[in-house]
């Protein structure tokens, strides 16, 4: 029996054979000749699909127009499908993001230098400004800034490896790390030494950490950090685990940077 489905019953059912037949959002997106971020506002239940886009889906994710929109429609996994979905997943782990620790360095160079004569800018502030400003840039351009992987832990998403990149900073004398108070609380601070080497940011990079020194730079660390937990790759994310940047595609605002409703109506 056909039911009338809502965006979001569909948005539920595109995701299910998304995940099932093995593809990634940046596969089925291609495949189906729309951007990834419209792929995730289709199966967060934000954008709609006419008939020839489903048509599109139905041909890509292999399902037929009849059971998709039947009542009781239930997505099937048989071995074969196992096997397709196990090698899709290979291939997904392949575009991990990977650090790049030059740019990543010059990032925190260049936001130290526009932000060090700040006294609220602590590690706590630091940590969501790389946050904002990698995460961010994902969702405008599709592409990694510095690459940098983040974990969820309790004051907020917290770069890994930045220890190790600010301890070989310290040692090298780029980077100075002070201890200070900031209304009675003990804070870690610290002072660049070197210029950052602005030839190894785009202009849209550098655009989009302005951007989030702008908005986010004057926040005490307990109103950053409290916004931060309300950003949806944080609220998605397990505890402890590290933090998806396909996740940005699902924010919803004043956290989302993207016109999505302007690219819907190009689609």
């Amino acid at each position: 029996m056909k039911a009338k489905l809502s965006q979001k019953q569909i948005g539920q059912r595109i995701t299910e054979l998304r995940k099932l037949r093995g593809f990634s959002q940046e596969e089925l997106a291609k495949s189906v000749n729309i951007s990834r971020p419209s792929l995730a506002q289709i199966e967060l239940g934000n954008r709609g699909l006419d008939v020839l886009e489903l048509q599109r889906f139905a041909e890509v994710l292999q399902f037929s127009l009849d059971d998709f929109v039947s009542k009781d429609f239930a997505t099937k996994n048989t071995a074969e499908e196992n096997v397709v979905t196990k090698a899709r997943r290979q291939e997904i782990r392949m575009a991990i993001p990977t650090l790049r620790i030059e740019k990543f360095k010059n990032v925190l160079l260049y936001i130290l230098e526009r932000c060090a004569g700040k006294p609220n800018v602590g590690e706590t502030v630091l940590y969501k400004l790389l946050y904002f400003a990698d995460f961010n840039y994902y969702e405008l351009y599709e592409e990694h800034l510095t690459g940098a992987k983040y974990r969820k832990l309790p004051f907020g998403p917290v770069p890994q490896k930045l220890d190790t990149i600010v301890g070989q900073m310290i040692d090298k004398n780029e980077l100075q790390r002070i201890k200070t108070n900031y209304h009675g609380y003990p804070q870690t601070r610290y002072i660049p030494l070197i210029k950052p080497d602005l030839t190894l940011l785009k202009a849209s990079e550098k655009e989009v950490i302005d951007k989030v020194i702008g908005q986010y730079s004057d926040w005490s660390a307990a109103a950053i950090s409290n916004y931060s937990h309300k950003d949806m790759p944080w609220l998605a994310s397990p505890e402890g685990e590290e933090i998806d940047y396909e996740l940005a595609f699902y924010r919803e605002p004043p956290f989302s940077v993207r016109n999505y409703g302007n690219e819907m109506e190009e689609q």
